[in-house]
Formats: C-alpha cells, sequence, structure tokens
C-alpha cells in the first residue's frame, strides 16, 4: 500500500495545469484555463482548469477533482494505479508499507548527467568545439552540457555506482542487441533534456569523432517522448509566460546561443517536426509562435509543416528562415545579435508561408502546373476561419497572378432564408467529419468501417476520407479535422456500429426509391435490385451491418 505521506508529497509536486495540459489543449481565460469537457460531448469550453486551487470543474457534466482525480477519470485508472503513473512521468519516488514494495526515485539519469559534466572538463577536443562555436563556460553549466566516453566506460560506470542495468535500458541510457549492452551515447557531447518540471528524462548527443549520425537523441521510454517535450523549456517557460512569445528553432546549440544572447524564450524541437502533441504545451501562456529553421530543403520543409499546423490550429506568429548556411547559433557567434532580434520582430506570418512556398513548389509558367497550384491553395486555405478565408484569398490571387474570382472557398449563402437545408446539410457534413476523425484516431475501426461502406458513398467529404484512409495525416484537410474539437470521433465500436446502421439505412432507402423511380431499366434487372435493397433495409432494421459488395 503507498503511504499516505507519499502520496501528500507527490501532490504537492505536481501542478494541475501541467497535468491537464498534458493531455489536453488548455487556453488561458482571465486566472484560469478552458478547454472542452473530455468526459462529456460539447461545443462550448466549459472545463474549467483552476491553477489558484489546483483543482478542475465542469459547468456542464459537474465533474471535478485534482490532478489525480483527472487521471483516474482520463486515463481509467483505480487510485494507486493514478498514482503510479504520475510518479512515474514526474520522476518521484513513492513510499509503501509494505518494504517490499518500496520504489526509491531513481537517481541514475542525474549521476549520469553528473558523470558526463565531469568528463568534459578533461576532453580537450569536445571544449574546443564548444569554445569555437562560441559558447560561454556559464553556458555550459546552465545547460549541464557534458561528455559521453566509449560504450564500456559507461556500462561499467553505472555498475560502478549499483545501478541495474535493466533500469539503464529501461531510462534509455543503455540498449541491449545480439546478447550484448551497449552504451546508447558514445563518443558525443551531451546535451540533458528535461521535461517541463526539470526532471531530467533522456538525453541528446552531438558527435565529435565522426559517428555517421551527427546528432542522436534518447529513444522512446515511459518518460521520454520526443513528440511531446521542447528541449530546454523548463529554462525558458517563465520568460515565455513573460513575453507571450516562444522562439522554437532545429537544434540545442540555437538554442544555448540564443539563450546566451539575451533570447531566453528559445526552445528546440528533438530531432522531430513539430507535432500535434506539442500543441498543449504551446497552447499555455498564449505565446505567439516564432519558427526559426535553416533555409536548406529540411529546415524549410519541416518549417512548411509546422507553419500548416500552427495555423490551422489557430496560433499567431510566423516563420524565420536563415539563408547563407547560417543558423541562429551561427548569427550569434557573429555578434549579429540586433540583426536577430530585428529578423525575430518580423517573421513571415503562418498563412503567407505555406502559401508562398505551395507557390514555389510548382512551375507557374506551366498553365497546368497553375491549376494545380491553385487547387492545392484553396484546400489549404480552405481549412482556415471565414476572416482569414476572405483575407488570403485575395493575397493567394495576387500571388498567382489570377482574378480572385476564381478562387472558389465556402458557397456563401442566405442563412436565413435557406436554414433548413442549411442544418441539414451541416448535419450530414458533421457525420462525416465525424467518420473520418474515427479513422484518424482509432484506425483500428478501418476494415470494420470498409466491410460496410464504400468513400463513394459519402457526399460530402469523400475526398477528405480517402486520404484519411490513405494516411495522409499531413493535409491540411485532415489537420483541420483533427484539431477541432466540435467534432468527436467515435470510440465504442457499438456506437460506430449504431452509427453505420443509421448512415446506411438511409443510403440504400435512397437507393430503393431511386430504382422504384426508374421507368427505363429492364424488369429482371430493376426486381433483382428491389429485392437486393429490401433484404438489406431488413437487416439493417435488425441492428445487423451488411457488407458493401454483397
Amino acid at each position: 500500500m503507498i503511504t499516505q505521506d507519499s502520496i501528500e508529497a507527490l501532490k504537492a509536486r505536481l501542478d494541475i495545469v501541467d497535468v491537464v495540459g498534458s493531455y489536453l489543449e488548455l487556453k488561458k481565460s482571465g486566472a484560469n484555463f478552458k478547454a472542452p469537457c473530455p468526459f462529456h460531448g460539447e461545443k462550448t469550453a466549459s472545463f474549467t482548469v483552476s491553477p489558484q486551487k489546483q483543482i478542475y470543474h465542469c459547468f456542464g457534466c459537474g465533474v471535478g477533482g485534482d490532478s489525480v482525480k483527472f487521471v483516474m477519470e482520463y486515463e481509467k485508472l483505480n487510485y494507486p494505479e493514478a498514482l503510479e503513473k504520475l510518479a512515474s512521468t514526474y520522476n518521484f519516488s513513492l513510499g509503501y508499507s509494505d518494504n517490499k514494495q518500496n520504489k526509491p526515485r531513481s537517481h541514475l539519469m542525474d549521476r549520469v548527467n553528473d558523470w558526463y559534466k565531469n568528463l568534459l572538463t578533461s576532453n580537450n577536443i569536445a571544449q574546443e568545439y564548444l569554445s569555437q562555436r562560441g559558447i560561454y563556460e556559464s553556458s555550459i553549466e546552465k545547460f549541464g552540457v557534458g561528455y559521453a566516453p566509449d560504450s564500456n566506460a559507461t556500462i561499467n560506470f553505472i555498475k560502478s555506482q549499483l545501478f541495474n542495468i535493466s533500469e539503464a535500458i529501461e531510462m534509455g541510457v543503455v540498449g541491449y542487441d545480439g546478447g550484448r549492452y551497449f552504451a546508447r551515447f558514445i563518443e558525443r557531447i551531451t546535451f540533458p533534456i528535461h521535461s517541463a518540471n526539470g526532471t531530467i528524462v533522456g538525453f541528446g548527443g552531438r558527435t565529435i569523432t565522426g559517428h555517421q549520425a551527427k546528432y542522436v537523441n534518447s529513444p522512446e521510454t515511459p518518460f521520454f517522448n520526443k513528440s511531446r517535450l521542447l528541449y530546454a523549456y523548463h529554462h525558458a517557460k517563465q520568460e515565455i509566460y513573460k513575453q507571450r512569445e516562444i522562439i522554437i528553432t532545429e537544434g540545442y546549440l540555437d538554442v544555448i546561443m540564443l539563450h546566451q544572447a539575451g533570447f531566453t524564450n528559445a526552445v528546440a524541437t528533438l530531432g522531430t517536426a513539430l507535432t500535434p502533441e506539442h500543441l498543449p504545451l504551446l497552447r499555455k501562456g498564449e505565446a505567439k509562435v516564432i519558427m526559426a529553421y535553416d533555409g536548406d530543403k529540411a529546415g524549410r520543409a519541416a518549417a512548411l509543416k509546422a507553419a500548416k499546423l500552427l495555423s490551422v490550429s489557430g496560433f499567431s506568429g510566423g516563420v524565420v528562415i536563415f539563408g547563407g548556411g547560417l543558423d541562429p547559433a551561427d548569427m550569434v557567434a557573429k555578434g549579429a545579435v540586433l540583426e536577430l532580434a530585428e529578423i525575430f520582430r518580423k517573421p513571415q506570418p503562418f498563412i503567407e508561408f505555406v502559401l508562398d512556398e505551395l507557390l514555389a513548389s510548382y512551375n507557374l509558367n506551366d498553365p497546368k502546373a497553375k491549376e494545380s497550384s491553385m487547387h492545392e491553395g484553396i484546400a489549404y486555405i480552405k481549412t482556415l476561419s471565414a476572416i482569414l478565408q476572405d483575407k488570403y484569398k485575395n493575397y493567394f490571387a495576387q500571388r498567382l497572378g489570377i482574378n480572385p474570382s476564381y478562387i472558389k472557398l465556402t458557397n456563401q449563402t442566405n442563412i436565413k432564408q435557406n436554414a433548413p437545408l442549411v442544418q441539414k446539410s451541416l448535419h450530414k457534413d458533421m457525420w462525416e467529419l465525424s467518420l473520418i476523425k474515427t479513422v484518424l484516431e482509432y484506425p483500428h475501426f478501418i476494415d470494420q468501417i470498409l466491410d460496410v461502406l464504400d468513400p463513394s458513398l459519402l457526399q460530402f467529404h469523400a475526398s477528405e476520407f480517402s486520404l484519411a484512409l490513405q494516411g495522409h495525416r499531413d493535409a491540411p484537410q485532415l489537420m483541420a479535422i483533427m484539431v477541432d474539437d466540435n467534432i468527436n470521433a467515435l470510440q465504442d465500436e457499438e456506437a460506430l456500429k449504431q452509427e453505420l446502421i443509421a448512415f446506411l439505412s438511409k443510403h440504400y432507402e435512397r437507393e430503393y426509391k431511386k430504382v422504384q423511380l426508374q421507368i427505363h431499366m429492364p424488369y429482371e434487372e430493376k426486381a433483382f435490385y428491389i429485392r437486393k435493397f429490401r433484404g438489406k433495409i431488413a437487416k439493417l432494421k435488425r441492428g445487423e451491418l451488411v457488407a458493401f459488395g454483397d
């Protein structure tokens, strides 16, 4: 049994905004944060998180509690399981009344990092590299930069400190393959990676002896998820909240040099592009986001992907692309701090950047290519709000060199005169969007869906459905669906079945009526289809799904 003292100590360490924010995208609202309630369907955000009181409460369905209660409800865990989940996430040692169950908090990552830091002081090659890059001793100390030696030395050190090798494997410091143990970081400058609360959860390493991979990161572990973490966020978060601005770069050295130059709101992704899982962290403080990426092909591609994601998700900010083979670290090293500050003050807005990059990928002197670029741009613009669509329609037309009338977006109708029709279409539209989101979030349902439903049956979003089936999650249309809280995925297999039955019943009833109205169809063919559709409708009424091709 977990002791009450350790429970209270764990609770004292937790911050409810961090805990809930790791699951939901929270938006600042006065002194509190808000989000759509995860425990009941709603369109307006009635789920409130109070950092002052360290509780959450939904004014819609009435649920509420502290950090532990939230994890219990969200993860469907019992009380001890939720405590252990949080303790594991925050690297906290729980105490047990049964001594056999006591698990002291692991100090392995801290001890290894201290050892790496000590080794750096005696490695002239590593020190010379850092000095050439312009990194100060104070920055090396602040960011805990170290040096990892050969594999055997690391394994011997871990054993000498009486740590279990299996624990080192679990933490991602050591690997095991082909019957042998090996260190994950060999002859590399090391950069400890922290969780938002400052706990070391992994490492990044930069080779200085010519290994094939210039940079490596810790593998995915229960503590380290590179798609949720940002390097140096624990150092930068206070300045991010203060300035309401965050600078996201591509590398560890970029971050260190920017902090060294006074840009202490800088962070970096961990060898991966920005992902939807980063968004809850970026929502905190409602910060303006500046993507500061290299001008090479890989950097521009990463910046484009991030700009699409952030613009569709409603973030403000823009993109800064560094040309001439330079990066932020290089500019700081050569003393161009004022120039950097000016660049960061005037980033290119996300939407403009996306549209310009899109057009740059086509030969606009070729009429067919120009037409293709127009269609791709329209598909992206449609993912934006109505106001932004109106604004960027003209921008895109001007950049493409065409009349804005060619940019066909949302069909503007008189809502009052056609209200019933609009509501009816919207209902169908939302059903199809819900099905698409189900495919995106729960791909194990795909086979069940395709057994009974063909993409061509969708009347409004057949193309998006096909994209989802093909796994094109980066498509702007699908990004818009994924981040729209008003669209609910069908999580339960039975709920999915009932929705499919309702949809297919209407479909086959329509097809049945069409056949009945046919006057030129041969009698035998007409009789065949009438029997076929009657049979399908009867099975659906009995609660049975019917295969599409039967």
